[in-house]
């Protein structure tokens, strides 16, 4: 996953990719090529090159935090693509780079697949570390993993779809806790029956878009249909993680999370302050569910040291500072009452 680094500089960075990408593209590839492209072509190719290869990926980094591994991807992905927005005729006398791009891409996903292969593997021992701990698997999967495998944006991304189908197609026998240490976020707002309304939207939009679209462009239609379909799934899914996992406090930590797009999980020692009707500042981590009108926090938590969120995709924030909306705002401060 990547983090655009909060810069002036980066936005400014990002805007100089798209039009380094954008003037290649119609230099190659738009009706004034001809006029454009000169007789001996090696030179422009060459400036080309550069552009996918080095100026590309370096304003990528200046862009979002990148480390040295995705670094060396982009670089070979521009070699890639350099080759498909260039025509072959030109783009002959460099054809060694684009092997080279492709091999070490091989390569990243040989690994990758390695590491998706050893996952597989650790499944019963993942499955038995689960058992042990107490918990929904929103708060125990993650941990078990990476308690036998070591932490992977693609493992992230693999984890948190799997809960996603989970909780869309594996719970539905189950019901809400009733457990008194536990505080729901959502049943006094609208936010399940706002996330239904984007579900119909969707079915409706599919239907209409999909069977218009199927004359023009099947394999288009056919993309859509996928992306509209997994957007139902991960919608069903995140209504369900909302209902069966409120706030709890209880084994000596707080959980708290917002369906399958946020959670956190602290220790209630590491917690420095509940301030009630206090105003978060701007970096907080906002469990605030959705609602027609815009809601407000009620308590804002502060940590003693920085904790780690999980964020979509399974991307990692660190925050210091917590703030939420309860259902039931008098329970929470008789269970957070011991903290001052």
């Amino acid at each position: 996953m990547f983090v655009m680094r909060q810069t002036n500089y980066a936005k400014w960075a990002f805007a100089l990719l798209l039009l380094v990408l954008f003037s290649n593209f119609l230099v190659y590839r738009s009706p004034f090529s001809a006029a454009v492209v000169p007789d001996d072509t090696f030179w422009l190719v060459a400036g080309s090159l550069v552009d996918f290869a080095i100026v590309a990926p370096l304003l990528l980094l200046a862009s979002f935090r990148l480390n040295a591994k995705q670094l060396a991807a982009f670089i070979a992905a521009g070699l890639i693509a350099a080759r498909f927005i260039i025509p072959s005729l030109y783009f002959e006398p460099f054809a060694l780079l684009f092997y080279f791009g492709a091999a070490f891409e091989v390569l990243v996903l040989a690994a990758e697949l390695a590491l998706l292969a050893l996952l597989l593997i650790q499944i019963p021992r993942i499955r038995r570390d689960m058992a042990k701990e107490t918990g929904s698997p929103l708060f125990t999967l993650f941990p078990a993993v990476y308690r036998n495998i070591k932490p992977n944006p693609l493992i992230n991304i693999i984890l948190s779809e799997a809960l996603a189908f989970y909780y869309a197609f594996f719970t539905w026998k189950k019901r809400p806790t009733d457990d008194p240490r536990a505080i729901t976020l959502h049943k006094n707002t609208s936010s399940i029956a706002f996330t239904l309304m984007l579900i119909h939207a969707i079915i409706i939009e599919t239907i209409g878009i999909h069977w218009w679209l199927h004359d023009k462009s099947a394999l288009l239609s056919i993309i859509l249909l996928v992306l509209n379909v997994y957007s139902v799934i991960y919608f069903i899914g995140d209504i369900q993680a909302t209902r069966l996992n409120p706030l709890t406090v209880k084994n000596g930590k707080l959980n708290v999370s917002l369906g399958l797009n946020k959670r956190i999980s602290v220790p209630l020692d590491s917690i420095e302050s509940v301030r009630w009707g206090a105003e978060p500042e701007a970096d907080a981590l906002e469990f605030v569910a959705k609602d027609f009108e815009e809601p407000e926090p009620e308590v804002v938590i502060d940590f003693k040291l920085p904790q780690q969120a999980v964020l979509f995709f399974g991307k990692t924030r660190t925050v210091s500072q917590i703030a939420l909306k309860v259902d039931n705002p008098e329970k929470l401060k008789q269970l957070l009452s011991s903290i001052k």
